[in-house]
């Protein structure tokens, strides 16, 4: 069972807020001592006075500005590895309320490159992480781990510091370059044509032969986009030292 982290927080937020402003408007009026003293009211107040700004301040940067992920496996290698920490811009594709996901300002929209947080379609709870490739209305062929996007095919071409144990490829998705992994050259699964219809997007992970993306998954709707990732703020794997080269790198 996976654990709702924005409706506990939201939750503990509106608990602590409503006792501080019964506290203001009631119970603080109250002449009768009788009536101010039962057990656990002053203990009550106490904490939700201090609480309350902390969780109303952590509530408001984690919906609407930046929110913490950690990468869980290597599907988006090279760019992102596992156990690498990363912030979440959450109003690169607009203002949404917490809990509900419900959009209130528009700020923006994905753009083809940009490396994207969404909320997996057949389970709305988990979070995945991928690259945008294509935008509503594109047509994408994907043909041994070439692209081409509406009659256009994208740059690739083998990195300098390719080798067999490490297989990258620099791919130029508008004016944004990004490695890739490429284990096997001459064979792709899931090649294809994908029509985006409007309201989704085609994405998939940089590791292209080990990524669970759009070819399998289908296309992602707009109402599931969380954010754009664009930084890693902390690298640790178990019990091992953090990977200090790895911190404030930016995403590409």
């Amino acid at each position: 069972m996976s654990i709702n982290l924005a409706l506990i927080l939201t939750v503990l937020t509106l608990i602590s807020g409503v006792v501080v402003a019964i506290n203001k408007f009631v119970w603080s009026k109250q002449k009768d001592p009788a009536a101010k003293a039962f057990a656990g009211r002053e203990t009550l107040v106490e904490y939700s006075r201090s609480f309350f700004p902390v969780l109303l301040f952590v509530l408001i940067i984690r919906s609407f500005i930046f929110e913490p992920f950690r990468i869980p496996s290597g599907s988006m290698e090279p760019t992102l590895i596992d156990g690498d920490f990363i912030f979440v811009k959450k109003y690169s594709y607009g203002l949404r309320l917490p809990v509900t996901e419900t959009k209130i300002i528009e700020t923006g929209s994905p753009k083809r490159g940009d490396v994207m947080v969404f909320r997996y379609p057949p389970d709305p709870s988990i979070n995945y992480i991928k690259r945008v490739v294509g935008l509503p209305g594109d047509t994408v062929v994907y043909d041994r781990h070439r692209l081409t996007i509406n009659g256009v095919e994208v740059p690739l071409q083998q990195a300098e510091d390719a080798t067999r144990a490490s297989p990258r490829f620099r791919e130029t998705l508008d004016d944004r370059e990004h490695d890739i992994y490429v284990w096997s050259p001459d064979f792709s699964q899931k090649d294809g044509i994908y029509t985006v219809p409007e309201g989704h997007f085609f994405v998939l992970g940089d590791n292209r032969d080990r990524s669970k993306d759009s070819r399998y998954i289908g296309m992602i709707p707009e109402e599931n986009l969380v954010g754009e990732a664009v930084r890693i703020w902390m690298h640790m794997d178990g019990l091992s030292m953090p990977r200090w080269e790895r911190i404030g790198t930016k995403i590409q």
